[in-house]
């Protein structure tokens, strides 16, 4: 298995991307990666560990996107660049998967233009994992933040490719789908939402999942849904919310075990279980958005993310690909497609 790595788009430089090459390239030997970025400061970084030399290409790329370019500006100018080069190598069916800490404007707006999106997708998604109480330890929630825009048979589609997401990526054989609202009353939200409530709920026996209905931001982490559906505005400021509490959460820990040698004493004791809590709160180890509606695939990490963190990334590309998730994806969407049209409104009704 390859995986395409931009190696420039993290906050912490290449190092990072390279150590977090290494913690994966250790726990599994079947993945080789091709590592894109200035070859020079690659070479030095890889060849300091024996057992990446052999595992690793390298591209010669001495362009960076930053987090300050918009995506107009990218698409203009990316030639050179390491994230276009790990894009074009899925593209070119040298890698299965893309990953990238960078831009994710940028990232998304490259991998519309050199993967173009599956037939029958007019929005491609980002798909994130949320911690949860259900047996496989995850939700999957989308949009996450690649369009702040969905109409109601875009929903749909999100409820179609997260259903396919969760049957390949968690193992769920009928995914629960739950459409995010302010209430779970079925005249609550704004028009779209009910529209989409109405055509998700006649899609389940087709798509071979059970729609739940409208969920609230409380049941995100419930063992109520398998996969949360909604746009991406609301999806992406969620996601940045749920992450920081979970920080929240980790330091208000710390400082109550660290506020008396009593409470040390107390935690000493219980250090396997603050340990194990601590793995399931950690955003790192939940990195990774997959873009769906894609003809490839492409994970984006966070810009943030440390060793751990893009190692985690680098896991769930593995396991997608692994699993064949881009060709079910592909045939569920394409058999989806043609419902899909028939329902979104002609331009003449959409202007009445």
């Amino acid at each position: 298995m390859v995986i395409s790595v931009d190696a420039m788009g993290s906050d912490h430089g290449p190092s990072a991307i390279v150590d977090g090459i290494a913690k994966s390239a250790d726990k599994n030997p079947d993945i080789s990666f091709i590592v894109h970025g200035p070859k020079d400061e690659l070479t030095r970084l890889i060849t300091r560990r024996s057992d990446l030399a052999d595992r690793c290409e390298i591209r010669d790329m001495p362009g960076v996107v930053s987090m300050d370019d918009k995506p107009s500006q990218v698409i203009r100018g990316a030639q050179g660049t390491s994230m276009l080069s790990a894009v074009d190598s899925v593209r070119a069916g040298e890698a299965s998967v893309a990953v990238s800490c960078g831009n994710t404007g940028a990232l998304m707006a490259l991998s519309m233009i050199r993967l173009r999106k599956l037939p029958g997708v007019n929005r491609p998604a980002i798909a994130c994992l949320w911690p949860s109480r259900n047996p496989q330890g995850f939700n999957v929630m989308l949009d996450c933040g690649a369009d702040i825009r969905a109409d109601a048979p875009d929903l749909l589609q999100y409820a179609l490719m997260g259903a396919a997401y969760a049957r390949n990526g968690l193992g769920v054989e009928r995914p629960r789908i739950g459409l995010l609202n302010v209430g779970t009353e079925e005249h609550k939200g704004r028009a779209e939402l009910r529209h989409a409530h109405e055509m998700i709920l006649d899609a389940q026996e087709t798509g071979n999942f059970d729609y739940v209905g409208f969920v609230e931001g409380g049941d995100l982490p419930s063992d109520k849904v398998d996969v949360i559906v909604t746009d991406g505005f609301t999806g992406n400021v969620a996601l940045k919310t749920g992450e920081g509490t979970a920080k929240l959460v980790g330091a208000f820990l710390k400082d109550a075990f660290g506020n008396s040698i009593m409470s040390k004493f107390a935690a000493l004791l219980a250090i396997t279980s603050l340990k194990r809590l601590q793995k399931r709160i950690d955003p790192r180890r939940v990195n990774g958005g997959v873009f769906l509606g894609l003809n490839g695939m492409v994970v984006k990490s966070h810009g943030s993310a440390d060793a751990t963190g893009v190692s985690a990334a680098i896991k769930l590309a593995f396991r997608l690909a692994q699993s064949g998730f881009q060709d079910r994806l592909a045939e569920r969407v394409a058999r989806a497609a043609a419902s899909v049209e028939e329902t979104r409104p002609a331009p003449d009704e959409e202007r009445t």
